[in-house]
């Protein structure tokens, strides 16, 4: 039982430990000189690192795909007057602003929604502040839009599923828009998470938002922070992550806790002594988005027009992004 030539080098890439072992046709035998090289490559990375440590010269920075990302001409890396007129112009520059009143979110889902729907429906009502939730019962979402904002709602939350499985969000600003489209994926309700919390309602969450960069990304940005409060020196133990990279935004929901703990003795130091250490509880929802269109103005479906639209067909390099 040599394992046969068809097997010779299968699977091992090239230039790497097996590169060397791929010749030999028994299989225990290959195994056990492939485990040997890269436990020999292991050890010659680590007297490097030594070395290097002992030089005092920094690591090496590490390549990935984030981090090579293809320079874009409309990066916001420093003080930009055209987009900072733009930003002062937009559709939230009266709510971002200080302009009075709250933001009100209203929380639906598609015609036929079902109990994951609502479920995931429920548990965002915990994030936005001032979230209603209302069955959508059969109507078209251009009445829905049109009540939202008769009832004084700035912000229409859409959750959209097929075949029973939650797959997208359609956001609406009211009145003047603009409506975004999402593809979400990834979902877990706060059920699935283990050791979650359960968020307080009536604590306004922080809003974190990282790594919104180029001039589609800072709208976003502002399109995510227009459903939040804006306080700057806001008190609260709740925060609302979202956390882009590749053009995928990560959503989580966390919660600050603060625990009294005994210090333990160290030489020369007393013993009982005490201190407040911090540590955060995921309270859920958590799932991951994708930016398929920005429409301006409120959700219309038959003479909308888009400001951006995904187009990962005609993307053919992988370290160019849009956010």
């Amino acid at each position: 039982m040599g394992g046969g030539g068809g097997g010779r080098g299968r699977g091992l890439p090239p230039g790497g430990p097996g590169a060397a072992v791929g010749h030999i046709r028994n299989k225990e035998k290959r195994g056990e000189m492939l485990a040997r090289a890269r436990r020999q490559k292991r050890k010659e990375k680590e007297a490097r690192r030594e070395a290097r440590k002992e030089a005092g010269l920094p690591a090496p920075k590490q390549k990935t795909i984030e981090s090579e990302r293809e320079a874009d001409a409309t990066m916001a890396t420093g003080p930009d007057e055209e987009l900072e007129w733009d930003e002062a112009s937009d559709e939230f520059a009266a709510r971002r602003g200080g302009a009075p009143g709250e933001p009100r979110t209203l929380v639906t889902t598609g015609r036929r929604g079902t109990k994951l729907a609502w479920r995931f429906a429920g548990e965002l009502l915990d994030i936005f502040p001032n979230s209603t939730f209302r069955k959508r019962q059969g109507f078209p979402m251009k009445k829905v839009v049109e009540a939202a904002v008769a009832a004084g709602f700035t912000t229409l939350v859409t959750v959209n599923e097929d075949r029973k499985r939650v797959n997208g969000l359609l956001v609406t600003h009211l009145p003047e828009g603009p409506t975004a489209h999402f593809r979400l994926s990834n979902l877990r309700l706060r059920k699935d998470i283990q050791g979650h919390g359960r968020a307080i309602r009536t604590d306004r969450p922080e809003l974190v938002l990282n790594r919104f960069a180029t001039r589609v990304g800072r709208r976003m940005g502002r399109f995510f922070g227009a459903m939040f409060h804006e306080e700057p020196d806001q008190k609260t133990r709740q925060v609302a992550t979202f956390h882009n990279q590749r053009d995928y935004v990560f959503f989580r929901h966390h919660r600050y806790i603060f625990e009294t703990r005994d210090v333990r003795a160290k030489k020369g130091q007393p013993a009982g002594q005490q201190e407040v250490i911090a540590r955060l509880q995921e309270l859920g929802p958590r799932f991951t988005l994708k930016l398929r269109s920005i429409q301006l103005g409120a959700f219309d479906s038959k003479h909308a027009e888009y400001e951006f639209v995904s187009a990962p067909h005609r993307q053919t390099a992988r370290r160019r992004f849009i956010l």
